[in-house]
């Protein structure tokens, strides 16, 4: 369908949320409409690198499923008092054959921040295990991912869905935002837990708006809004709803295509 057009896709950050993104890549695959670039940050490039490195959703979803919530957090009382993310990086390089971006089968982009220099860097070569890992090392919860000396942790902290790297590679952007703006009621934000939450979201949200503007389609599941981006046990209600939110917009992406 798409053989005139070079499709990128960019994936967003959302923890648990991400589990939408291998739902927008099944209605994706039904339809015969294959993106040639993927961009992430944090779970987008988690779910973006498994996709470049030529994995079906099927095969994504399975990765989510044999995800251990227990090993994730496993705390060994690190100097920092944070948790590390080995987990990630083992279970990737377990589904992943080599670690270097050059060797996947898809263009990936990876948005990192780069908590020395202030920076959102995007990397799309060189090894690409530890990258991922810093996109998705949460502040405040996960350890810093060191690399070359820097210490880098979640791409969503500085873009959350970065779309501008495919602009010069692609004719067609697709963006999935699975941090959407929504209105909260009043009980939510009365309490310690429930305030930081909400300002990390809209934090968030402040970086990703520019590129809602961007893309030429916004795919954004607002259902994902109701799930804790901690919940990755709660997989198949996520699939269904970035899976029906991409199927909603099929039809504009099918315009665009031509």
């Amino acid at each position: 369908m798409a053989a005139n057009k070079r499709i990128g896709l960019a994936l967003s950050g959302g923890g648990a949320r991400g589990i939408a993104h291998i739902g927008v890549l099944q209605a994706l695959q039904e339809q015969g409409i294959i993106p040639e670039v993927v961009s992430g940050a944090s779970a987008g490039s988690i779910v973006g690198a498994l996709y470049a490195a030529g994995k079906k959703p099927g095969e994504i979803m399975e990765f989510v499923r044999k995800a251990s919530f227990f090993k994730l957090f496993k705390v060994s009382i690190p100097f920092s008092g944070l948790t590390r993310l080995t987990y990630l990086r083992d279970r990737l390089a377990e589904s992943i054959p080599e670690d270097s971006f050059e060797a996947l089968e898809k263009k990936l982009i990876v948005a990192i921040a780069n908590l020395n220099t202030g920076e959102c860097e995007m990397r799309s070569s060189g090894k690409l295990f530890d990258v991922v890992t810093a996109s998705s090392s949460i502040p405040l919860i996960f350890q810093p991912v060191e690399i070359d000396g820097q210490f880098y942790v979640d791409g969503g902290l500085l873009d959350n869905m970065p779309v501008g790297p495919l602009k010069p590679l692609c004719d067609i952007t697709i963006a999935v935002n699975v941090m959407p703006h929504v209105t909260v009621p009043g009980k939510s934000v009365q309490n310690v837990l429930g305030i930081a939450q909400r300002c990390f979201d809209l934090s968030v949200l402040a970086n990703s708006r520019p590129n809602m503007e961007l893309c030429d389609l916004l795919i954004e599941p607002k259902e994902v809004h109701d799930f804790n981006i901690f919940q990755i046990n709660r997989y198949e209600p996520l699939f269904d709803i970035g899976y029906k939110a991409a199927m909603e917009g099929m039809d504009e992406l099918k315009r665009l295509i031509g």
